[in-house]
């Protein structure tokens, strides 16, 4: 499947992976938003549920077993180039995870993994779609 001006949109998942009062966050190493923090996640695969997906992509990226709980977010994320053509197209579905094992190290597709609290979110310069989807997972984390 064609990344770059697909056919059709790309189904996507993400992991926001909470442990306490932190959450982590990886540094994007391709396209798009290559060089940018964001969370754990990537494409769907054929024939794989939404959750294995989401542990797949986690373990992946980030080298951490997690549970993936409830959906946070069905998003959007669409990137058009100079002349206006949509270049890049995904339907993203973002999960609440917790880590259940392993040790947070940069895997494929990442060029780092950082822990960071809510604190200090502003400065790691997210997207408007990844940090609102990382405040809800905070709150609901808190709220239980």
């Amino acid at each position: 499947m064609n990344r770059s001006y697909p056919d059709h949109p790309i189904i996507g998942v993400g992991a926001v992976i909470i442990d306490g009062d932190r959450v982590l966050l990886v540094r994007r190493a391709t396209e798009p938003l290559k060089g940018e923090w964001s969370i754990p996640g990537g494409m769907l695969e054929l024939g794989e549920k939404l959750r294995d997906g989401v542990r797949r992509e986690a373990l992946e990226e980030t080298g951490l077993v997690v549970e993936p709980g409830e959906v946070l977010d069905v998003v959007d994320s669409i990137f058009t180039d100079s002349e206006g053509r949509t270049q890049y197209h995904y339907v993203l579905i973002d999960y609440l995870c917790r880590p259940v094992s392993g040790e947070a190290k940069a895997g494929t597709d990442v060029s780092d993994v950082r822990w960071v609290g809510e604190n200090d979110l502003p400065a790691m310069k997210l997207r408007d779609l990844t940090d609102r989807v990382i405040r809800k997972g905070i709150k609901h984390t808190a709220a239980t």
